[in-house]
């Protein structure tokens, strides 16, 4: 990609936020070391990899850190709580802000949030809290079903559930990671995700990617076990009808539930209609991550997909 401009001064301190405390600081550790080592290739020598504890707050103090660059991915760190410590501490930060990362980690808000855009698919669904009769609740929806804590990542917690009588195993799995859980009817296709990426304020689609798991659904093993997935980017089972509208959607997206500076929106397809799944704030940025493969796609590299996400600093209000 040409003509990507240095806009924070390669000599500022910046730290990349990893780790953390939620069920995916392995991978967010992954993805944190992969930005922390582009931003050194791009010459920012005062770049530091922070790992993230409940002392963090402290640990940014006591460094004194002009920027910070979030590789932090799911509870803590994707959520709105990091981003608010940034902002008491007045270190401007790469990416979502804080309303925007909140709405997004919970499915069932950025669903209503969205649900004012009548051209976002939405996938019929019902949102269960904590203590009320899950069978009851999903009377309304047919079968299979999808269940999600409806706040986590990585596909912890999520069941294909085929029967009745599988639904509260399913719930109960799900309701380990968060107490409310989003079920959703389960969409027969295949699963698509596109970055959304900003440059020079404006926002863009990346390339859309396709993904093909070796598994009966895109679970854990399937998304971060090299070999389990087959990754095709660009998508070729699209038409060029529904890729147009794709890459649309998840630019309206992004735009409507508050990001900045980078997102993944997912999706499921079925006879070439799209059918939206959620945004993802903190993509992930390790080697076998969708998003640095969509932006390869469209020839922007993996350090240069750092250097524009770092750019959208300070634009996150």
């Amino acid at each position: 990609m040409q003509n990507i401009k240095y806009k924070v001064d390669k000599n500022a301190k910046i730290a990349v936020l990893c780790g953390g405390m939620s069920s995916e600081a392995e991978i967010s550790m992954r993805s944190g070391k992969g930005c922390f080592e582009a931003l050194k290739r791009l010459g920012y020598s005062n770049a530091e990899l922070v790992v993230v504890d409940k002392n963090i707050a402290q640990k940014l103090a006591d460094g004194k850190y002009e920027y910070a660059f979030n590789a932090l991915h799911g509870k803590y760190g994707e959520d709105g709580c990091i981003q608010g410590v940034l902002e008491i501490l007045k270190i401007p930060y790469a990416g979502c802000g804080v309303m925007a990362s909140s709405i997004c980690m919970n499915k069932e808000y950025t669903k209503r949030v969205l649900s004012t855009c009548k051209d976002i698919p939405l996938i019929k669904s019902v949102f269960v809290k904590h203590g009320e009769d899950v069978v009851k609740a999903c009377e309304g929806l047919r079968y299979p079903l999808i269940t999600k804590p409806v706040c986590e990542g990585s596909s912890f917690g999520m069941t294909k559930v085929n029967t009745p009588e599988e639904l509260v195993p399913a719930y109960e799995e799900a309701v380990k990671f968060n107490s409310d859980v989003l079920i959703e009817e389960f969409i027969d296709g295949f699963f698509i995700t596109v970055g959304v990426l900003e440059n020079e304020g404006k926002a863009f689609a990346t390339e859309i990617l396709e993904i093909r798991p070796k598994n009966e659904w895109y679970d854990f093993e399937a998304k971060y076990t090299k070999g389990m997935s087959d990754f095709i980017v660009p998508s070729t089972t699209l038409s060029a009808q529904a890729t147009k509208k794709i890459k649309e959607i998840a630019v309206k997206a992004h735009e409507t539930a508050g990001c900045s500076g980078v997102s993944r929106v997912d999706f499921m397809v079925k006879d070439d209609e799209p059918y939206f799944l959620e945004i993802n704030t903190s993509p992930g940025m390790t080697e076998t991550s969708d998003l640095p493969a969509q932006a390869a796609a469209m020839d922007i590299n993996y350090d240069e997909l750092v250097l524009l996400i770092l750019n959208s600093v300070g634009l996150n209000k």
